[in-house]
């Protein structure tokens, strides 16, 4: 008897021809598969992060699979540097239609052992960072009438995270931020949403070590981890012309873990 084959599931299909992505964070994780993603649904995408070697391999692997990519380096929390970027996008690229707000750090430890340093850096890169790329991005957008802003937050921010007191307050914050900016640019047709991931499977989740990640797929009602690619197909979907009427939203892809 022949061996069953199993199909995997068919992956979102989304028409992004003409349309421009800048993705932070993209070098690796899930903005690597979110830069990738929407490379493939016909999007050209300014992949930003700090480790220009990771970008440059990006590049490379959505060139060789038929898409479009450029590299920019670019420090998150730097203002003036998040401003040149987003300049040098539109002078490339000559429009800006969808912004992931990907990058994000962690640095755990409990409260009484947190120093300054632990929080500030995690608040701006996690928080300040989204804040300026939004400002920045939201007036080509705003000129064009046109845009789709789609922040990776996380359910540490909805539901809390003992160790990780300044990134639960930094992706907070991030979903507090997307519902403000949601509003206030509701009415020049540009969307903004959040996605938070839950359990992904990462190199960080891989140095857990086998025994603490079965606790934590026990935790979880899908009893296992979720993809990045997961991940990416939930930014795609935000980040379709179709959705003009879904903004201020948090879509949450956590395999039922917050319920």
């Amino acid at each position: 008897m022949a061996e069953k084959t199993v199909t995997p599931p068919a992956r979102l299909s989304v028409d992004l021809t003409g349309q421009v992505a800048i993705v932070t964070g993209a070098s690796q994780g899930i903005g690597r598969a979110v830069a990738e993603t929407l490379a493939a649904n016909g999007a050209r995408v300014a992949a930003v992060a700090r480790n220009a070697e990771k970008l440059a391999s990006l590049v490379a692997a959505i060139g060789e699979a038929g898409g479009e990519a450029k590299a920019f380096p670019c420090d998150v929390s730097n203002g003036e540097a998040v401003a040149a970027t987003v300049e040098a996008v539109v002078e490339t690229f000559g429009r800006l239609d969808i912004l992931v707000n990907n990058a994000g750090i962690t640095r755990d430890t409990l409260l009484p052992r947190m120093g300054d340093e632990e929080w500030d850096e995690v608040i701006a890169t996690n928080l300040r960072g989204p804040f300026l790329f939004m400002r920045a991005a939201s007036r080509p957008m705003m000129q064009q009438r046109y845009g789709r802003i789609v922040n990776v937050s996380s359910v540490s921010g909805m539901m809390g995270n003992p160790g990780q007191s300044n990134y639960s307050a930094s992706k907070a914050g991030l979903i507090g931020l997307t519902r403000t900016v949601a509003k206030e640019l509701a009415g020049r047709k540009i969307t903004v949403n959040a996605v938070a991931p839950g359990f992904i499977a990462s190199d960080m989740t891989d140095a857990l070590g086998p025994a603490l990640m079965d606790e934590v797929k026990k935790r979880v009602p899908a009893k296992r981890l979720g993809e990045a690619s997961e991940i990416a197909d939930a930014v795609l979907f935000l980040a379709s012309p179709s959705m003009g009427y879904l903004t201020a939203q948090v879509l949450v892809v956590d395999g039922g873990l917050i319920g």
